[in-house]
């Protein structure tokens, strides 16, 4: 036989190295986003994770609960008429607390995806852009909340314990929640827009510390000013350049809170509206953003 006949027919040559049709259920983008919410949501407490890494989101939510503890053994052993700090004033209280937290544990989201060039196998089939950043944003958001709002919860209790009046504490307790969870969107999509512009995650802790920082010590001083030399009108206003702040406007003008502004001047329900549109803008801008860059990442 030929040798181009013999190559010829090795080259025609039909191997079965085993591969299957998969006949199996196929979840879809449905599961694919509660699964990315899930571990990310378990990842913001350290869950799943090194010992190691449960120390630090551990550690802030111990903190953010003991002043709660205190409040509540206080009020049942010395049988007060009202809880000492209001439900929608504990938040503002504990604002460094708070914003350790977002900083430290935003780009632990984010940042070791972009590092490690991960993205894009989230994206691959079914996943889309849409359900990464969904999903990152709302476990974000659910850690914050149940950082900020397992405090109320302790505070509410403890009021009933206490046998303080059910529906006056029932009524703080849910605007106090209303309160943290507007906080928790807000400070989700701000953190998770800035841990993702790098893939350094101590970049991404340094700038968000320093945005809530620096936002609030400057609005603070210049309403401090504004105050001391007569001029109180202003003092509303500037609150509106401060994440914090804004929360404070929101809550003073539509949720019978005390405003924590030079001279307790809060908003009222005029510019209380603005408040609420600047809020709003900033959560839905924060997610655009978002959307926006995980277009552009890896592809």
């Amino acid at each position: 036989m030929p040798p181009e006949t013999v190559t010829q027919q090795r080259a025609d040559v039909i191997h079965n190295i085993g591969y299957r049709h998969y006949d199996g259920p196929r979840l879809g983008r449905a599961y694919a986003r509660r699964s990315l919410f899930t571990q990310s949501l378990r990842g913001a407490y350290g869950l799943g994770r090194s010992a190691k890494s449960k120390v630090a989101p551990m550690l802030l939510l111990a903190v953010m609960c003991m002043p709660a503890a205190i409040i509540v053994a206080v009020a049942i052993a010395t049988s007060v008429d009202e809880l000492p700090v209001k439900y929608t004033r504990y938040a503002i209280m504990l604002q460094a607390v708070i914003g350790l937290y977002t900083a430290s544990q935003a780009p632990q989201s984010v940042s070791r995806d972009l590092r490690f060039k991960t993205v894009p196998l989230y994206f691959s089939r079914p996943i889309e852009t849409m359900d990464y950043v969904v999903a990152k944003l709302a476990a974000m958001a659910s850690a914050l909340f149940i950082l900020t709002g397992v405090p109320l919860l302790i505070l509410y209790v403890g009021a009933l314990l206490a046998k303080l009046d059910f529906a006056d504490q029932t009524k703080g307790f849910a605007q106090g929640l209303v309160s943290v969870a507007l906080l928790s969107l807000l400070f989700a999509g701000i953190s998770l827009v800035i841990a993702a512009l790098t893939p350094r995650r101590g970049f991404g802790v340094a700038a968000v510390i320093a945005l809530l920082t620096i936002s609030y010590g400057a609005v603070s001083a210049v309403q401090a000013i504004a105050w001391d030399q007569g001029n109180s009108g202003p003092v509303s206003w500037i609150g509106l350049f401060s994440p914090i702040t804004i929360i404070d406007g929101v809550q003073t003008a539509f949720l019978g809170a005390t405003s924590s502004f030079p001279g307790g001047v809060g908003p009222g329900t005029g510019t209380g509206l603005v408040y609420v549109l600047v809020l709003l803008g900033l959560i839905a801008g924060s997610y655009g953003l978002l959307m926006r860059r995980y277009r552009k990442v890896g592809l």
